[in-house]
């Protein structure tokens, strides 16, 4: 069970190191918005277990950021809005955090780096020269390079947020992200994801996808 306290604490650090002199209103509310969306009865994976997962991994790829504590941020709101059968959920999560975080005193560079790191999230595909980019990119990502047990209950909650589509479909669907996946060069862009993720995460995911074709 994630420590939500814990997380509400993480939360106002990030806040606080990227608001602009003089500060801002309270974080709690803004942490407890976030945290309510973020246990929304339609999520299985997209989950607050998700949100301090990817939390934990920025904090291990912290050094190779640019400003981590934007970084952090943008993780918070990645998914904040979250509905397995709408499209634009990284387009909505990043104009939540476009209307909240100037609000919440955040000047607007950083508010604009924020939305822009979340909408990345849709390729999952920063640039060479995108630190930032690649650290979120590569903490949200890091779940395909979990052990087998743990690998295997995150496929399955992907499959039970998408519980509505039917069993052919998914497959179909499920088979083509994988392959998609695959076929990047690199699914890690930071040195650290290189060597600790990359080669796990490409067996699993041709794992899954071996099954998936049978």
């Amino acid at each position: 069970m994630a420590d939500l306290d814990a997380l509400r604490l993480r939360f106002a650090r990030a806040l606080e190191a990227a608001r602009a002199p003089g500060g801002g209103p309270d974080p709690a509310p803004y942490a407890d918005d976030l945290l309510a969306r973020w246990q929304e009865p339609q999520r299985h994976y997209h989950t607050v277990s998700h949100l301090t997962a990817v939390l934990d991994h920025v904090d291990t790829l912290a050094e190779y950021a640019a400003d981590p504590d934007l970084v952090r941020l943008a993780a918070w709101f990645h998914d904040a809005v979250y509905l397995p059968e709408r499209s634009e959920n990284e387009e909505r999560s990043a104009r939540l955090a476009e209307r909240a975080l100037p609000e919440a005193g955040v000047p607007d560079t950083g508010t604009a780096e924020v939305a822009r790191l979340v909408r990345l999230t849709v390729t999952h595909d920063p640039a060479d020269d995108d630190h930032d980019g690649q650290v979120l990119c590569d903490a949200d990502l890091a779940i395909l390079a979990a052990p087998p047990s743990g690998y295997a209950a995150y496929a399955a909650a992907v499959r039970e947020e998408y519980h509505f589509v039917p069993n052919d479909a998914f497959r179909a669907g499920r088979a083509a992200v994988l392959r998609q996946l695959l076929e990047l060069p690199r699914l890690f862009r930071t040195p650290y994801g290189q060597r600790r993720w990359e080669a796990t995460a490409r067996y699993n995911l041709a794992g899954e996808l071996e099954m998936l074709s049978t």
